[in-house]
């Protein structure tokens, strides 16, 4: 078996480097710092295609010859030999570089779907959320195109897994999205919409017979896996089920207790660290999330998020038991979880 890598220059392999690092970066960054991994996979998916421009470019320059992405792309009638199984998921970070509404049609879903879905079941829920759509859409591709050597590419599978798996877990939730007008929509609304358009394309497609250049089955295939077994996977996570409370991040209600919160949340920046306040060193390992929490921790789930990382790696200075972090009308608080005398801050 020969790849297409076997005849790489020299600048084709520093263009499929560069796109290592465009998909995998962002990626890396979310996790070690704790961020939205949903907007982390979207701009792992935008800057994808961003190096796949510049492909174009050096091969209209004639600086490249070969099409770099060959070895992985989906392709069904090769899709299961054991050299190429990884393209059921590399697939997912590229897209057709002569339709950019293709990555922009899926970079919006990711973003203004992932991220109220994301905080609905937690950054590991998620990530496994997502791969079970992406590896669904392009299993259902292959299923319906066994015998086809019409390369497949494109995050559509797992964006349609997102739809499909808040269709399932909090139908109710209402998100802002461009239907007509950028609005809140309801999940269901979207989420059926979605499925229900590419339902009809399908059997449009194959009632007449010729491709339209669309992988709808995988779009189905992802939506579909997805639905099935959110129920599994979001079992034991931090939001019950079919919850209605207008969605993590709608609502009035929600926005206005926000802007409370938000006035009368402490200036951590004039204040003074709660290991140095109490007479003891700050440890090594702390010390970076500290300085970013103190320095940008001016938002209320930005500020949680950096507690719940010195919660994470920490312990109380004065009796070394855990710490934790606590929800107050004035923001969040980082407390000694045995003695908040011990420990409180920012003091109240």
């Amino acid at each position: 078996m020969v790849f297409a890598m076997s005849f790489f220059s020299s600048v084709e392999w520093m263009v499929l480097l560069l796109w290592f690092v465009a998909i995998l970066g962002p990626l890396v960054y979310a996790v070690r710092t704790r961020t939205s991994l949903a907007m982390g996979i979207t701009v792992s998916v935008l800057l994808g295609a961003v190096v796949q421009v510049l492909w174009s470019m050096l091969y209209n320059w004639e600086l490249v010859n070969i099409w770099v992405w060959n070895d992985f792309v989906l392709v069904p009638v090769r899709a299961f030999e054991p050299a190429f199984l990884h393209t059921l998921a590399t697939a997912g970070f590229l897209h057709s570089q002569g339709d950019m509404m293709h990555v922009l049609g899926n970079v919006i879903i990711l973003a203004l779907v992932g991220v109220p879905l994301e905080q609905r079941l937690g950054a590991k829920r998620f990530a496994l959320v997502y791969v079970i759509g992406l590896l669904g859409g392009s299993l259902g591709w292959v299923a319906f195109n066994a015998q086809s050597y019409t390369p497949a590419l494109g995050a559509s599978g797992a964006a349609f897994g997102l739809l499909g798996a808040y269709l399932a877990g909090w139908p109710r939730d209402e998100i802002p999205f461009p239907l007509l007008l950028i609005r809140p929509w309801p999940v269901v609304f979207i989420a059926l919409l979605y499925f229900g358009l590419e339902l009809l394309r399908a059997f449009s497609t194959m009632e007449s017979g010729t491709s339209s250049g669309i992988a709808h089955m995988a779009h189905i295939g992802g939506f579909v896996a997805a639905y099935a077994l959110l129920p599994i996977v979001a079992r034991g996570g931090p939001v019950e089920l079919g919850v209605v409370d207008g969605g993590p991040s709608q609502g009035a209600a929600h926005s206005a207790q926000r802007r409370r919160m938000k006035a009368s949340m402490a200036d951590l920046s004039s204040l003074v660290d709660p290991w140095t306040s109490a007479g003891y060193e700050v440890p090594k390992h702390l010390r970076e999330p500290l300085k970013n929490l103190m320095q940008a921790g001016d938002e209320p789930e930005t500020r949680a998020a950096w507690m719940e990382h010195l919660a994470d790696a920490g312990v109380c200075p004065v009796c070394e038991a855990p710490l934790g972090l606590v929800e107050r009308s004035t923001g969040p608080h980082l407390q000694c979880s045995v003695n908040t005398d011990h420990l409180e801050w920012p003091p109240r």
